[in-house]
């Protein structure tokens, strides 16, 4: 259950975290994603800071929704797939649209899981999904706290289905979770999400 007496809304934007074993695992979230899927869905994975990304077009090639990495002051649009860009955190402001920082790293890493969904948290409210998948640090914790504590949702993969149970496990302990799925049933629970085409 949330932590907050909030009640939930339609979900309006989901934010997902990951890091080792993520582009398995949010490849199988993105080939689930049926055409015509409106939510817009922003992601952190944790890269290497000197390495240019090829994310999206990684995930582009399975999904039938457009993919992107996301660019500085860009409004968050329905149906779309934003990806961090790397060495940067991701942020979503309160007029919703993406801010690109470069402040210090937060967990060792940037871009910060936490802070993109402490940002969405601010920015949407009861309405916003949070998404912790497989990784080996505790980022994302203390941002799925925030989530839920908004009125948020918070999902969690299953620990002992993850590649890299850490991160799972630091959320669930933390933040709790609304639901804890394995990945199949993670991806087709968010195919499965429907909201109304306007932000």
């Amino acid at each position: 259950m949330s932590t907050s007496d909030a009640q939930p809304g339609p979900i309006e934007f989901i934010a997902i975290g990951a890091s080792a074993g993520g582009v398995v695992a949010l490849g199988q979230i993105l080939r689930a994603l049926p055409a015509g899927f409106a939510i817009p869905i922003a992601i952190v994975l944790h890269i290497p800071p000197e390495r240019s990304s090829l994310l999206p077009t990684l995930f582009a090639t399975h999904c039938a929704v457009p993919v992107k990495e996301v660019e500085d002051k860009e409004p968050v649009r329905p149906g779309t797939v934003y990806v961090a860009a790397p060495d940067y955190h991701m942020l979503v402001e309160p007029d919703r649209s993406f801010a690109l920082s470069q402040d210090e790293a937060v967990n060792y890493s940037r871009p910060s899981i936490d802070l993109l969904f402490e940002s969405a948290a601010l920015a949407y409210g009861t309405r916003v999904l949070g998404i912790v998948l497989t990784g080996g640090s505790a980022d994302g914790a203390d941002g799925l706290a925030a989530i839920r504590s908004a009125g948020g949702q918070g999902w969690v993969q299953r620990p002992d289905d993850a590649e890299a149970p850490a991160m799972p496990l630091f959320a669930i302990q933390r933040a709790g979770a609304d639901r804890i799925l394995d990945m199949a049933d993670l991806a087709r629970e968010v195919a499965c999400l429907t909201r109304p085409n306007t932000i």
